[in-house]
């Protein structure tokens, strides 16, 4: 593994242990070139996903960029980060399981936005309002009020 810091080609494994539920194992390295600490971490990948966007171009399923944006809706949210990495491992292996090789993004969003609503209303709330485009406030009111929420953010069911 290259070294984030100086770029050296090798660096040594420090420590090993089972991260994620199991999905995955947790690194700790070090780099005999600059001494520079850091983490990986290694998840069983089933298969290449391609995700087809709505412009039609083509690109590689990335779950750091999914991590992105679920980090962003969840900001300054009172959730454990290790709900939101469970929530991540969970679509990943949702997209896995579903067999195909090339996926429209919408796929991918609506999962998100599913286990998101399930996680927490606010940021189920910030994703989908980047996910739909919304482009006036009348479209965002009419989305809240079909999916049983208040403006507020709070559950009228």
């Amino acid at each position: 593994m290259r070294c984030p810091f100086c770029g050296h080609i090798e660096s040594q494994v420090k420590d090993s242990r089972p991260s994620d539920d199991g999905a995955a194992i947790r690194r700790r390295r070090l780099c005999p070139e600059c001494g520079g600490r850091f983490t990986t971490f290694e998840r069983v990948q089933l298969r290449e996903i391609t995700i087809l966007k709505r412009s039609g171009r083509r690109t590689p399923f990335d779950r750091d960029k999914l991590g992105r944006s679920v980090a962003i809706a969840t900001r300054k949210r009172p959730i454990e980060p290790e709900r939101i990495e469970r929530m991540l491992s969970q679509i990943v292996r949702q997209l896995e399981s579903l067999g195909e090789t090339e996926l429209a993004s919408s796929v991918v969003g609506e999962m998100v936005m599913k286990q998101l609503k399930a996680l927490d209303d606010v940021a189920y709330v910030r994703y989908a309002s980047v996910y739909r485009d919304f482009r006036e406030a009348g479209e965002f009111a009419t989305f809240l009020g079909r999916e049983g929420l208040s403006e507020s953010g709070e559950d009228d069911r």
